[in-house]
C-alpha cells in the first residue's frame, strides 16, 4: 500500500532536502500536492483533496519508522468477540 507514493517521494528526497527541509509533504500517486509547515496542516489538505483515497504524508528528511500493529497483521481486530476460548479456564 502506498508503494507508489514511497517511490516518488525516494526519487524526490534529494532535491527536496535542499529545497523544503523538515516541510511535510503530500503525495498522491505520482504527484506532489503541496509541501506545508506542520503534520496538520498537511494532513488537511491531503483530506479536502482525496477525501478517504489514502495519500502519503511524509516529513522531509525524517526517517521512516517500522510501525508494527499484531492485531491487525493477525487478523485479530476482525475476530468474533462473542466467541470466549474456555480452555484457560479450565482446570487440568
Amino acid at each position: 500500500m502506498l508503494e507508489k507514493e514511497r517511490n516518488f517521494y525516494t526519487a524526490n528526497l534529494s532535491r527536496w532536502l535542499k529545497e523544503i527541509p523538515g516541510k511535510f509533504v503530500v503525495i498522491k500517486d505520482e504527484t506532489l500536492l503541496g509541501s506545508y509547515e506542520s503534520i496538520e496542516l498537511a494532513l488537511s489538505a491531503g483530506a479536502e483533496k482525496f477525501g478517504m483515497d489514502s495519500f502519503l504524508v511524509r516529513m522531509v528528511g525524517q526517517a521512516e519508522e517500522a510501525i508494527s500493529i499484531p492485531a491487525l497483521t493477525l487478523g485479530i481486530l476482525n475476530a468474533d468477540s462473542s466467541y470466549t476460548d474456555n480452555r484457560s479456564s479450565q482446570s487440568t
